[in-house]
């Protein structure tokens, strides 16, 4: 399993990239919740989502030990991310993406430098086609969120929020794969067990609320919901352990609850997220928290909207 000392190492290798992003609170979410409401902002990120941290420790770790060719399969933000970070190091990319991926990120991959694939509808597809394009090609395939360098990357979010805010109950946080919340629960659990991580599926999307309640890995049919950066058909063989070990709770969100949030955020915070950020404050919006007069950190994973 990945360990704080992964993660630690992690913060090294990508601060010469990833930026600190801060945690912004609002007084009418706070209201509405009964709680108070923090959002870590990783909308605000490099290429506007937190994958750009688990993507440099991943690339750098790749291109360091010989790698000239990177693929990648993504919904969007997993792969403009490790095509911004390829280019960066010199190394052309080609990232595998559903056929129905927003033009918004599609035009970010190409700006930061890759290339694209389309490739059928779910992850299932996509990633055995970026994983022989690598092998075709000589090169890594970097994974969406199943690797321990991508797990520990993400998990630097975990330790920013505990340092840069005194005092946290709970965490929330959005589940696809799982690299995000193993990673932050790592992080999180192994400082400060106190905390606790609750994690937020769409109702339509909920392969890891079904793996936990079933004890093992399960899988669902492709989904359509609108939180498209959480359309994974189960949990990953290396995060599922880890979430199974660390977290408190699992949620899920209804398409229109998610809907709301992300309206409410732009609304009234200005600040523009993709529906996969709105499912963590949703949760709390719609009382799927069960808690009162709590200090609650959601965490806001992209903003890579497609407006037009």
């Amino acid at each position: 399993m990945v360990t704080m000392k992964d993660i630690q190492s992690a913060r090294e290798q990508i601060a010469d990239v990833v930026c600190q992003t801060p945690i912004l609170s609002s007084f009418q979410l706070s209201k509405i919740c009964g709680n108070q409401m923090f959002l870590k902002s990783e909308h605000l990120q490099k290429t506007g989502s937190f994958k750009i941290r688990g993507a440099t420790n991943k690339v750098k770790n790749a291109v360091r030990n010989g790698a000239t060719f990177i693929t990648a399969a993504s919904s969007g933000n997993h792969g403009q991310a490790v095509a911004y970070i390829a280019s960066k190091l010199g190394v052309p990319s080609v990232i595998v993406v559903p056929e129905d991926a927003k033009d918004t990120k599609l035009n970010a991959i190409q700006s930061y430098g890759g290339k694209f694939e389309k490739c059928g509808w779910t992850s299932a597809e996509r990633l055995p086609h970026a994983k022989a394009l690598a092998e075709e090609n000589d090169g890594v395939f970097v994974p969406p969120y199943d690797d321990p360098l991508i797990i520990a990357g993400q998990g630097t979010i975990g330790a920013e929020i505990l340092e840069q805010l005194d005092n946290v109950d709970m965490v929330v946080v959005p589940i696809g794969g799982g690299g995000l919340i193993s990673g932050i629960l790592t992080a999180i659990k192994e400082t400060n067990p106190r905390v606790l991580v609750i994690g937020v599926e769409p109702e339509i999307a909920n392969d890891t609320y079904l793996s936990l309640k079933n004890d093992k890995i399960t899988s669902i049919p492709a989904t359509s919901t609108i939180a498209d950066g959480l359309r994974t058909s189960q949990p990953g063989d290396l995060t599922f352990p880890i979430v199974q070990k660390y977290v408190d709770d699992i949620v899920l969100v209804k398409e229109e609850e998610i809907e709301e949030a992300q309206a409410f955020v732009l609304e009234r915070m200005k600040q523009l997220i993709e529906p996969s950020s709105a499912v963590t404050a949703a949760a709390a919006m719609f009382d799927k928290l069960k808690v009162r007069d709590k200090r609650i950190v959601c965490v806001i994973s992209g903003g890579n909207v497609n407006v037009r």
